[in-house]
């Protein structure tokens, strides 16, 4: 584990920018990752390098050729990163943005008449595109209900809204509002065991920094992410899709390549900050295995990740130090329980009698950066159930320390206890 090793979580930290301070508030905790990590050092270096090349792809000197190496180099490192034997990746202008890519040519592609069939834990990124795309294909939309009490949905959950006409399915890996995970891989052999030929899209965006993606296991044909959740930077998703999602008809240049979905002039800088998030996790997995193979490293990166953020929620939920965790502060209460395994770095709470919008100014009046999030389009599925108009997201990364969880409690029973 990451604290295991001494110094190992200071280096860490050193490898980010703003870990400590915000350019405009100054001192801060960054809990509010759920939003968008903090970004590593060197994409920020690679980002300006990028960005000053005045050449394009595919010319005849040797800049040109350099780009198009780093954009290689970039899509090998994301097959390891994905664990994507087959398939491609390329990049968009967002994940949500991708979603919609993927999830349009799906409906689209698929043999009429038939389902698509999704969950409502999924964000409205992958709901909306499903709603929309099922519509104006002719498929018709079945959703299955996400547990409560729970905060995740099942296999179980699905089963019986599964038919031989489920044409396209969504899952989502990661709840950003509950923070629970998904096993994606039961899902899919659940659909795929009934409708084998089903179109499976997932929703990474919120677990991709918090390691464990391995679409080859999953079976599953389309898998998004948002760079700037996972230590990069904004203004590009990245996607894989299996051969066969590739090959249905889609947007493309009339006399280009068939199986092309790189709409125009890629941004090089993408795929060279995204080279650098992969690179990290390489940095990071050799400090927990001896193997020189990218793929074991990037496992065990993602398996060290988990067990430090898992170890920070269990001290932000019954204590460290000499301060009492939110299981013993009277009158707050948390999404999905106190004790939840599919919990990953996220916590959703609410206190008893307190506005959330409130609760989360007088955290960052402390110097604690967190969100709120309100029973509208974007997490109502989730809120509205539960009767709750508003809660406080808390939401953790690896880099994170047991020091800044205390610090964090220490207000929370300041405000609790009033």
């Amino acid at each position: 584990m990451i604290e295991d090793q001494t110094g190992l979580l200071d280096e860490i930290r050193s490898r980010f920018a703003h870990v400590a301070t915000c350019p405009v508030q100054g001192d801060r905790i960054f809990f509010e990752n759920g939003g968008g990590s903090l970004t590593l050092s060197s994409v920020v270096e690679t980002s300006v390098r990028m960005a000053a090349i005045p050449d394009n792809q595919g010319r005849d000197n040797p800049a040109s050729k350099e780009l198009m190496r780093q954009i290689a180099a970039a899509k090998a490192k994301a097959h390891a990163f994905f664990n994507a034997k087959s398939g491609q990746v390329f990049v968009g202008e967002s994940g949500t943005e991708l979603l919609f890519r993927l999830l349009s040519v799906a409906c689209l592609g698929a043999e009429k008449p038939g389902v698509v069939l999704g969950s409502t834990l999924e964000h409205p990124a992958s709901r909306s595109a499903a709603v929309r795309w099922a519509g104006i294909a002719g498929l018709k939309e079945v959703v299955v209900a996400h547990n409560d009490a729970t905060g995740t949905v099942t296999a179980d959950d699905y089963l019986s809204a599964i038919t031989p006409d489920v044409k396209v399915a969504t899952i989502i890996h990661t709840s950003p509002v509950t923070g629970m995970g998904v096993d994606i891989a039961a899902i899919a052999q659940a659909i795929r065991k009934v409708a084998p030929d089903c179109f499976i899209i997932v929703d990474g965006i919120q677990h991709a920094a918090h390691g464990g993606i391995d679409v080859d296991a999953a079976d599953i044909d389309g898998y998004v992410i948002s760079p700037y959740k996972v230590f990069s930077r904004h203004g590009y998703g990245l996607a894989w899709i299996s051969d066969r999602l590739a090959a249905l008809p889609h947007n493309a240049l009339i006399g280009g390549p068939e199986q092309n979905w790189e709409m125009g002039t890629r941004d090089t800088g993408s795929y060279a900050t995204f080279s650098d998030v992969v690179d990290y996790f390489d940095w990071l997995g050799s400090r927990f295995t001896d193997s020189s193979d990218l793929r074991i490293k990037i496992e065990a990166a993602g398996r060290a990740m988990k067990a430090h953020e898992a170890s920070l929620i269990d001290a932000m939920m019954h204590g460290t130090g000499n301060q009492k965790g939110l299981a013993e502060l009277d009158g707050v209460s948390v999404i999905g329980g106190h004790k939840n395994s599919a919990r990953e770095g996220l916590v959703c709470l609410a206190v008893a009698g307190m506005d959330s919008v409130e609760v989360v100014k007088r955290l960052n009046d402390q110097g604690i950066r967190t969100h709120v999030r309100k029973a509208d389009h974007y997490s109502g599925n989730i809120l509205r159930p539960l009767g709750m108009e508003s809660a406080v997201r808390v939401s953790l990364a690896h880099y994170n320390s047991r020091e800044e969880v205390a610090r964090f409690l220490a207000v929370m029973r300041g405000i609790a206890e009033g």
